[in-house]
Order: C-alpha cells, then sequence, then structure tokens
C-alpha cells in the first residue's frame, strides 16, 4: 500500500496543497482531479520521486516497485521491437508475445515492429514509452494524460487493459468518459485541499458540490445568528436589568465558529458569435479524393452534406484523414479530385491544434487578438479575453509562456470573435480540463448554426449527439447517419472484431 501522510507543496507565494493524506489500496485505480493547474501533475510527480515535497513523506512498501511514463524518452535499440522489450522484467525478455499484444494495442501494425523508434511521429514515440511501463508490469503504476495522443480505438484498448490490471493505478486525464470506465477511486484536488473518495467523476463533483452548499447555508446561519444576538447586546447592553444577559450573548458570539465565504472560482462560460444563415444547407462535399503520396489512399470518395444547424462528428484511428478531411472543407487545401460546396452566406470558424502552433509567441494574449480583429474594439477584446478566463493583468501574458490548455483558450477567443454558421473543431477539448471540456460543449449545444467536430473522446462525442458520423478507416472513409451509440450497437468498430 502507498501512502502518502501529510505533505504540502508550494511554489513561491503560490501555494497548491498542504497536509495531504491518503492511500493507495490494492488494486485501487485512483484518478487525480482537479482543474488546471491546481497540482495534478506535481502530485504524481511527488509520487514518482521526481519532485520533493515541502513537507511530509511518501511512504512505499519495501519492494514496491513503480512505473511512470519518463519525463524525456530515448531510445537504445535498432527497431521498435527490441526497444519494447526493454520495458519487460530482466526475467521475462524471451516472452515477445507480451509486448505484442500491447503494441497491437496502442495502434502499431507487424509491419512497424521492425521499423527505428526514431522514425516515429512524437505522438508515436510516446505510445512506445507507455507500452514499455506498461510491459513492466510496476507494483504502482503513474500516468499523467495518457489517453494523450491516443485515436479512439487505442484509448477503447488502454480502459480495458488498465481495468485488469492487478497492481495500483494512480493516473490523470481530462478525457471524463476514460476516467469514469478506469477509476476506481478519486483523489481531487479543490480550493489547495485533497480529498480521497470511492467512486467516478460525476460522485466526486456531487460530493463537492453539496459540501459547498451545506458549508454556504451554514456559514449563513452562524452569521444570521450573530447578527441577532449582536442586535440583542447593542439594544439593551447599556440596560441594567439586561445587562448580564447582553454580556452573556457577547460571550457566546465569540464562541460561535467563524467560516470564510468561499472564493468564486472562474469558470469558462461562453457563446458563440453566431451569424444568420438562412439556406438549408450549409455545405456540401462532392466525391473527394485527397493523397499526400499519390501511393497511399488517404481521402476516398467522400460524399455528404452539412445541413442549417447539424452536428457532425468525423471519427477513426491517427493517420486516417480526419485532420485533413477538415482541411479540405476549410478550403486550407484543395481536392484531388471533387469539390467543397459552400452555400452563399456560409461562414466558417474553425479550430485546429496545429493553428496553437501558429500563435505569435511574441504577442501578448490581448495583442494577439487585436492584430487578428483590430476592427473590433478594445472594450471588446478585454470581454471576451474575460470569458476565457483571462481578465486583468492575464490578458497582458506572453503567449510564450502559456500552457496548451491557456493556448487553446486563445485560440477559442478568436473563433468568439468571428461571425460564424459552422464551425469546424478538431479535437478543441486536447489541453481542457473536465470543467472547461463542459463549458465549451455547453457551449456548441447551444450554437444554432452547424458543428463539424474531429474527437477521440467518447464523453464528448455522445453530448454532441451527431446526426451523423463520418468513420475514417485506414484506406476509406464511411458516412453513417446516427449517433456514436447507434454505430457501437449497430456496427461496432471493425479493428475489434465485432459488433460492441
Amino acid at each position: 500500500m502507498a501512502q502518502v501522510d501529510r505533505i504540502s507543496k508550494s511554489y513561491g507565494p503560490r501555494l497548491l496543497f498542504s497536509d495531504v493524506s491518503f492511500h493507495i489500496g490494492r488494486r485501487e485505480r485512483c484518478a487525480i482531479v482537479g482543474r488546471n493547474g491546481s497540482g495534478k501533475s506535481t502530485l504524481l510527480h511527488i509520487l514518482a520521486r521526481w519532485e520533493s515535497a515541502d513537507s511530509g513523506e511518501i511512504r512505499l512498501p519495501r519492494g514496491l516497485r513503480t512505473g511512470a511514463l519518463p519525463q524525456h524518452i530515448r531510445f537504445s535499440k535498432p527497431t521498435l521491437i527490441e526497444e519494447a522489450i526493454l520495458g519487460l522484467r530482466p526475467e521475462e525478455r524471451d516472452l515477445q508475445y507480451k509486448v505484442e499484444i500491447i503494441l497491437e494495442g496502442l495502434g502499431f501494425s507487424d509491419e512497424d515492429f521492425f521499423k527505428p523508434p526514431d522514425s516515429f511521429s512524437g505522438g508515436y514515440q510516446l505510445r512506445l514509452a507507455l507500452c514499455k511501463v506498461l510491459a513492466g508490469e510496476p507494483d504502482l503504476l503513474l500516468l499523467d494524460e495518457p489517453t494523450n495522443y491516443l485515436d479512439i480505438l487505442a484509448i477503447r484498448w488502454l480502459e480495458k487493459f488498465l481495468i485488469d490490471w492487478h497492481g495500483q493505478i494512480l493516473f490523470i486525464s481530462h478525457d471524463r468518459a476514460f476516467v469514469n470506465r478506469v477509476c476506481t477511486h478519486v483523489i481531487g484536488i479543490k480550493r489547495g485541499q485533497v480529498i480521497k473518495m470511492k467512486g467516478d467523476i460525476d460522485n466526486y463533483l456531487e460530493m463537492i458540490q453539496i459540501q459547498e452548499e451545506t458549508h454556504e447555508r451554514t456559514r449563513e446561519n452562524i452569521e444570521k445568528k450573530k447578527k441577532h444576538m449582536m442586535s440583542f447586546v447593542e439594544r439593551f447592553g447599556a440596560k441594567s436589568t439586561k445587562a448580564a444577559q447582553a454580556k452573556s450573548r457577547l460571550k457566546a458570539i465569540e464562541k460561535l465558529e467563524t467560516l470564510e465565504a468561499l472564493q468564486e472560482e472562474q469558470s469558462l462560460a461562453f457563446r458563440f458569435h453566431y451569424k444568420r444563415h438562412q439556406s438549408k444547407r450549409t455545405l456540401a462535399a462532392k466525391n473527394l479524393h485527397f493523397s499526400y503520396d499519390p501511393e497511399l489512399k488517404l481521402i476516398h470518395d467522400v460524399e455528404f452534406e452539412v445541413e442549417n444547424g447539424e452536428r457532425i462528428a468525423i471519427i477513426g484511428k491517427n493517420g486516417s484523414g480526419k485532420s485533413t478531411l477538415l482541411r479540405l472543407l476549410l478550403g486550407e487545401i484543395g481536392p484531388n479530385n471533387g469539390e467543397v460546396i459552400l452555400s452563399a452566406n456560409a461562414k466558417l470558424a474553425y479550430f485546429g491544434q496545429t493553428n496553437i502552433d501558429r500563435l505569435n509567441s511574441a504577442h501578448t494574449i490581448e495583442e494577439e487578438l487585436i492584430n487578428a480583429f483590430s476592427e473590433e474594439s478594445y472594450g471588446q477584446i478585454r470581454r471576451v479575453c474575460g470569458a476565457m478566463l483571462f481578465s486583468g493583468d492575464d490578458a497582458k501574458k506572453f503567449i510564450s509562456v502559456l500552457s496548451g490548455g491557456e493556448r487553446s483558450r486563445v485560440l477559442l477567443a478568436k473563433i468568439l470573435l468571428t461571425p460564424a454558421n459552422l464551425l469546424l473543431l478538431d479535437e478543441p477539448t486536447h489541453h481542457l480540463d473536465v470543467e472547461s471540456v463542459e463549458a465549451l460543449m455547453n457551449a456548441i449545444t447551444h450554437f444554432p448554426g452547424s458543428v463539424v467536430l474531429v474527437t477521440h473522446d467518447e464523453a464528448v462525442l455522445r453530448t454532441l449527439n451527431p446526426h451523423k458520423l463520418i468513420i475514417c478507416h485506414q484506406d476509406r472513409q464511411e458516412l453513417f447517419l446516427g449517433n456514436y451509440d447507434q454505430f457501437l450497437e449497430k456496427q461496432g468498430w471493425e479493428e475489434e472484431g465485432s459488433t460492441i
């Protein structure tokens, strides 16, 4: 059993958490949850011994083996399979089938096994590092955002793998569906306090809401009681016949507990800027074909329409053309064959992960928005900054110092300033915490226009409740009329072998 005993951690004047104690019991799978910047990764890093606590201690049983994704990935073997085998315990390194199962589950093909590890993209190198950690079967598994860079099929595989894990797991993920299916317990960081409870994120958030409502009702009742008793003291304190009673009540007031009002936490809350659209159809894709390499098919014979107000989700494995299809709809790249037809008054707004990298790191947040929307008033720019949680001096932060989640919010701010009736969104929830994902999906739900969304998050898919799905396979695209649960029920992922 891993035991955390009264640890505290600060960075300068900023306290992350204090006097934190909890244990991770046998076969418990604990999800650390909290807002971006609350200290989730710091807490996990302290358990991994990568950082030290300011006070308190971590007690691990003698001989307990921990495993975590390394902070710096390095490879030493000439092929993927040889590198993966290094993750096995020394006495098991002739059991190659163990790493083959994990590599296949994480999306590697048999042909990939004999390629150099350095020849893969950064995302697939992280998958290889994850494979090595899982193959070692540590007693305590520490995972910080393991679903980052995984596609929907790899995430589904990893869920099942972790649910069957025989050891203890401490993990962080902003994928709500993944957390709820994998975790047995939640370790929540809220207002500098850390609480462990049995259940999932939904249970935890419900408990926090009840606790805070109870705190506020208790505080109000105490304040009312103090006020009532003080009015008696002020009224009768000078009268000799009531002086003793007044003095007694004054002592009673001093004994009453004083509860601080809970500080209101900033929450993302916004609406997209809708431009009225009267046509029945917003966009039509006709016989689209596209490939970066003439020898390899990527987008093949894609044909569908986006009707006014319709929701469409594009799903599939990484590298199957999802983002490319969105860029074709946007007009950022042209098809090899076919065409994309926009209605006369269609106005598009686009969120793409590559656009995050195009933000000017030399700009402040407000400068980035002013530069892109020079016709907008400074007041409107500041209001949009506030809606994205960049109020006051935070709007003057440089892009270069922002986290991934903060950069995502800057990109969302640009979309807020863009009048649109068709949103093209490529994994917009990728760097956002659970509360921010909920706020974004609420804004999408209330958007009157059309939405085409790429995502690997099954909770997001269910909230979107799309009218159509475009399923991207490795060599073709398929149109499915219905939502994600209907797809799973009627058809399922062919890569998983059968209908779910």
